[in-house]
């Protein structure tokens, strides 16, 4: 009878205490199953967003062909200085034979040359010319504020920070005379006298 109650109980593929207690409180196994499962489609999920396709073959050649020219034209120049220095004869006959290219093809290689050049030189020539025309416009507001330094060096006034309202800058300006008066620095004042009294 004895075994009969604790089969019933904890046995026959059953566990009537497990059953009552999760009721009540959750299953710490099964909630952290759970929580790895929405970690992993998450993840899952996260890796689809973000995922770069994977190039061919072929894309992944002609990215690497185009990023050979540059530093061919710059490495193999330095190897011909090299070379001249190295083997002058040898030098020579190899500049012997470019001087039988003919102009047309010059021209066609330069042609190609500054295109493929010229486009990146565009680009950063660009670029130079935004950054140095917003440093130019800031030039005039420099020198004020290099003049009121100068007058604060020299002693002429007090400063004075102001905002225009207009420009995300604080100009520095110098004023005449004491500057702008403080009433609560009087008040004060006037109550320190007044105790010494």
């Amino acid at each position: 009878m004895i075994e009969k109650l604790l089969s019933t109980v904890f046995g026959g593929g059953r566990n009537a205490i497990a059953e009552t207690a999760e009721v009540f409180r959750v299953n710490a196994d099964a909630s952290d199953a759970r929580d790895a499962d929405v970690q992993s489609a998450a993840l899952a999920q996260l890796a689809a967003e973000f995922a770069r396709p994977r190039k061919g073959l072929f894309d992944r050649l002609i990215d690497g062909l185009n990023r050979v020219p540059r530093p061919a034209l710059a490495l193999g120049t330095l190897a011909l200085f090299m070379a001249a220095m190295i083997d002058p004869v040898w030098f020579s006959e190899r500049m012997q034979g470019i001087s039988l290219v003919p102009e047309p093809l010059w021209w066609l290689l330069g042609a190609i040359v500054s295109f493929y050049f010229g486009a990146r030189h565009q680009a950063k020539g660009q670029e130079f010319q935004q950054s140095l025309a917003a440093t130019v416009a800031r030039a005039p507001k420099v020198m004020q504020n290099l003049a009121a330094l100068d007058a604060l060096r020299s002693g002429a006034g007090t400063p004075r920070v102001a905002d225009t309202g207009t420009d995300a800058e604080v100009e520095l300006q110098v004023a005449e005379g004491a500057g702008d008066p403080n009433p609560a620095l009087e008040a004060i004042q006037r109550h320190n006298g007044a105790a010494e009294r």
